[in-house]
Parts: C-alpha cells; sequence; structure tokens
C-alpha cells in the first residue's frame, strides 16, 4: 500500500534531529514541572510523559491517567513546549483530545493487536493529530507496517514511527535487541515516512542510551524520543533508562549529525565492487544448492533421513571460526549458514517427496 503521509508539523532545529524528551510517566505535578522547565530551558520543544503506563505484571505504577493530563496541559501554558502522551484505547483518546495534547504515540504492546490499532484509528478518524507508532514488541515488519497502514486508512496523515527494540527471550546487552535490519527496510519501503528512536527503551540503561542515539543518527533516523526525569533515581517506572535534562544536552554537544553528500566517483567504484560480490555469492550459493540437491537424490535412494544434526553442527562451528580469523562477527556467520542450512533442508524435502 503507497502511504499518503504529511510532515508531523512539529518544531525542531533546522539541521538537527527532532527530539521529544521527559519522563517515563508523569508522577506528580511538582515532577513533571521541574522536568518540564528544565528541558525547555535547554530548547526541548516537545515534552513527553506516559499518563497511562501499560505494564507487564499488576501491582506497578501503572500511571497516574486523567488526573495527570492537567499537569501536561500546565506545561503547554508554562513552557509553550507541544506535549505528547500514549494513547492504547478510544477513551484515552477522547480524554486527551479534550485535554490538548498535541501529539500521541501508539506503544508497542498496543500496536501487536491489530483490533486494538483499528479501534484508535478510528477514533482518530477526521482528527488533525501527529500520531507515532512504535514497533511492535516482536521483530515482524509487516505487523508494523500493518499498524501504520491501518492509521493511515482512517485518514491519519501525520504519521510517523518510533523504534524501541524487538523482544528476545535469550538475555542480551540491550533490553530490547535494536534489529537495525528491520527498521531500515521499513525506511526502504516508505521513505517518506519520519522515523525516530528511542534509545531509552531500547537499552534499558542510562549508559548505553549515547552510543544507541548515534547509531540511530547514523543510519539516517530523524529523532529522538529520550527519557528524562529530575531525579532519576527515584522515579516510579523504569528508573534505570531515564536521565537527567543535564545528562541530555551532554549526550546532544557529543552526537556526530552526518549531513548527506552527493555520491563520488570513489564511492561508486566500491559499490560496483560490492554489486559484482554479490553477483559472484549468488551464484555461489546456486552452484551449493545444485549439490545439496544431488545429496537429496542419493538420500532418496538410500532411505537417508534429511536432516543430520552432527553435520550441521560441524558446520556452524567450523564456518563460525573461520568467519573469527577473516574478522567477521560469529553471530553473521551463523545467521547466513541457519539460512543457507534451512534451504538446503527445504530443497532435499522437496525432493525426496517428489
Amino acid at each position: 500500500m503507497e502511504l499518503d503521509i504529511h510532515p508531523l508539523g512539529v518544531p525542531h532545529e533546522e539541521g538537527k534531529p527532532l527530539l521529544i524528551a521527559g519522563p517515563c510517566s508523569a508522577e506528580t505535578e511538582g515532577q513533571v514541572m521541574e522536568t518540564a522547565k528544565e528541558l525547555a530551558a535547554q530548547g526541548v520543544r516537545i515534552f513527553r510523559a506516559g499518563v497511562w503506563k501499560p505494564r507487564t505484571k499488576p501491582g506497578c505504577f501503572e500511571g497516574n491517567g486523567e488526573k495527570a493530563l492537567p499537569w501536561l496541559r500546565r506545561v503547554k501554558e508554562e513552557t509553550a513546549m507541544l506535549v505528547a502522551t500514549e494513547v492504547a484505547t478510544p477513551q484515552h483518546v477522547e480524554s486527551a483530545l479534550k485535554a490538548g495534547i498535541d501529539v500521541f504515540w501508539i506503544g508497542a504492546r498496543t500496536s501487536t493487536n491489530p483490533f486494538a490499532v483499528q479501534e484508535i484509528a478510528e477514533s482518530l478518524r477526521g482528527v488533525d493529530i501527529p500520531v507515532l507508532v512504535k514497533n511492535p514488541i516482536n521483530p515482524d515488519l509487516e505487523l508494523w507496517v500493518g499498524a501504520i497502514e491501518r492509521f493511515n486508512r482512517a485518514g491519519v496523515k501525520r504519521l510517523g514511527v518510533i523504534h524501541r527494540g524487538f523482544s528476545s527471550y535469550d538475555k542480551k546487552i540491550y533490553r530490547y535487541h535494536p534489529m537495525w535490519q528491520i527498521p531500515i527496510e521499513l525506511r526502504r519501503r516508505h521513505p517518506q515516512l519520519p522515523m525516530l528512536c528511542d534509545p531509552s527503551h531500547m537499552g534499558g540503561r542510562k549508559d548505553l542510551v549515547p552510543s544507541l542515539a548515534q547509531q540511530a543518527l547514523d543510519i539516517n533516523m530523524d529523532g529522538l524520543m529520550v527519557e528524562c526525569h529530575c531525579c532519576p533515581e527515584c522515579a516510579w517506572s523504569d528508573a534505570k533508562q531515564q536521565i537527567t535534562p543535564d545528562d541530555l544536552r551532554h549526550l546532544f554537544d557529543k552526537l556526530i549529525i552526518r549531513t548527506e553528500t552527493q555520491e563520488t566517483e570513489y564511492i561508486s567504484v566500491l559499490r560496483k565492487q560490492i554489486d559484482e560480490l554479490d553477483n559472484q555469492l549468488i551464484d555461489i550459493i546456486s552452484r551449493r544448492m545444485s549439490i545439496c540437491r544431488e545429496i537429496g537424490k542419493y538420500k532418496k535412494e538410500q532411505g537417508m533421513k534429511v536432516v543430520h544434526t552432527s553435520r550441521y553442527s560441524e558446520i556452524i562451528e567450523n564456518r563460525e571460526s573461520q568467519g573469527t580469523v577473516l574478522g567477521v562477527g560469529t553471530d553473521c556467520i551463523k545467521r547466513i549458514f541457519e539460512d543457507i542450512h534451512q534451504e538446503s533442508v527445504r530443497q532435499q524435502i522437496e525432493i525426496i517427496n517428489k
């Protein structure tokens, strides 16, 4: 589906990334105002705070709800910043619109549920407001695209997305794995779609925020949503990942904003070399599959099983070792050969079952 996207129409400094900053949740009126005034003094023009907080387990702080909306309205009145909050139901939308909230975002848990997304989209029909859709919890690009399309079909034109990373079962350095290839593919499909990164949720730790923010800008994202709290160690939710407004200033001072330049003859030559190597890779993979099909025919004749676990383990271990020697990460090598093995198995099964 071709998206009908208009500019977000929110303020940001020319030549610099769009920035949305504020606490994970609106805890007290004092906390909201103190954080907002510190951020406004640094030039931040869009303030974020969660009013309704979907939590993994009951008993956690789930936000103050409508009680906190007047606090955000006060932020607008006293700082001239726009205010943004998460909405997860049509009732949230109705209350937030009445309170004069300027920007909505759709959380990762909500964007995972097409029914919830459709209800919110219908409640926004005829409303001209920026809506930012976070990626679903699981690494499913089509589900993310589907959520975006639902809002666009409902007439929401000021659309953008927020990349906050994806859940994984195994423990990793990040709270939510970046999987940069997914937002890169989304950008390839819809280059007109504004894209922000949420390094706070992605890292889960304040010390990881700067490097993740830099990586996001390095792959040409349009801005950042950063969680800032006037006293992070006292935060009622996500204390480990929030930084102070002063930390945010230092972060922005150190960020490298890379400008897109015209392609040079030198990089064109290098890219042609990559194209030639890619052609060779495809040819080699095709020849490898041809041999795998011959093996499949032999296995069929001899009544052998398709998968031999010991042989597969040997391939992975040997190729990982070779990759390490040649400066290629083991995770990359493992993924490549897992995919190659999966395709080999598919083709052999097809032969055996003919």
